[in-house]
């Protein structure tokens, strides 16, 4: 897990290992994706800001990579930006975007590709993803949850070498996984060679009611803390359920770095529509 632990070293300011490079710059996904020179602006922003140890790379759509590459080529960024390509044009789309960005490299970085799975996660289609994206590249598959085959079908993509990704909510109630579903998730992330990512939903650090849809969802503090139980064998659902922001804190602040490394080594990252937002409510907490 090289590539994992590269995105997640400490920025040049020192984040807590818990915390380092845990955000995935999702600006440019719904609900309300920003236009593209507003991502790119907040972006380069938070990279020079007074905790940019805690971002990773920024998420793009391959039906939007030229925009983002116009946009780039206008702000000159002093470095090239990590990126991690969403396939939403088809796992054959993929070549040609890897082509495009590879003609950018004083623009873009790839660090890894995501895309969803078909609805049956087989091997063939895993071993197609495997040929088209390089080894050195993270690969990040998203099993369709539903059914007693979904924790087959992220032990089947862990198998492979990808990352498993969790969707944490949507558009609709439906959308938000259950604590119950959660919970059996982390038993088997705990048990596998590769990391999993996360991605929509993780609004706010502590479980709480989106005031835009109304839907209870889960807390990115509150996954941190559950995947941490998870692996010491104590309640995970309790950890799910909590509103405890404070709790949750002292509780997060209580693990050893090896500990906080080890919760890492499992769950590796989210996706936030905001880079700004988890920054605040972290340092809210007492915990940057």
């Amino acid at each position: 897990m090289s590539s994992a632990v590269e995105l997640r070293a400490p920025g040049p300011r020192g984040i807590p290992p818990l915390f380092a490079r845990l955000v995935d710059d999702a600006a440019l996904f719904p609900p309300g994706p920003a236009a593209v020179p507003q991502a790119v602006a907040d972006h380069l922003d938070a990279r020079g800001g007074a905790y940019p140890g805690l971002l990773g790379p920024m998420l793009c759509q391959a039906s939007r990579l030229a925009e983002l590459i116009t946009e780039l080529a206008k702000v000159k960024p002093a470095t090239p930006v990590p990126l991690s390509l969403v396939c939403d044009t088809g796992l054959g789309g993929v070549p040609k975007a890897l082509s495009i960005i590879e003609g950018r490299q004083e623009l873009l970085a790839l660090r890894m590709v995501e895309m969803p799975a078909p609805s049956d996660v087989d091997d063939i289609w895993l071993e197609r993803v495997s040929e088209f994206v390089p080894e050195d590249i993270i690969r990040v598959v998203e099993p369709r949850r539903g059914g007693n085959g979904w924790l087959d079908g992220i032990r089947r993509v862990a198998e492979h070498g990808c990352w498993p990704k969790l969707r944490c909510g949507g558009q609709t109630a439906e959308s938000v996984p259950s604590i119950d579903v959660v919970t059996d998730f982390l038993a088997v992330a705990g048990t596998l060679d590769v990391p999993f990512k996360a991605t929509t939903g993780l609004h706010t650090a502590v479980r709480g009611a989106d005031p835009e849809t109304g839907f209870t969802h889960h807390g990115f503090l509150n996954l941190l803390v559950a995947t941490a139980r998870s692996l010491s064998g104590k309640d995970v659902r309790a950890a799910l359920a909590s509103t405890d922001g404070a709790e949750l804190a002292r509780e997060a602040r209580s693990l050893s770095d090896d500990a906080a490394k080890a919760v890492r080594d499992v769950f590796a990252s989210y996706g936030s529509r905001s880079v700004q937002d988890p920054a605040a409510e972290l340092e809210g907490l007492g915990l940057l």
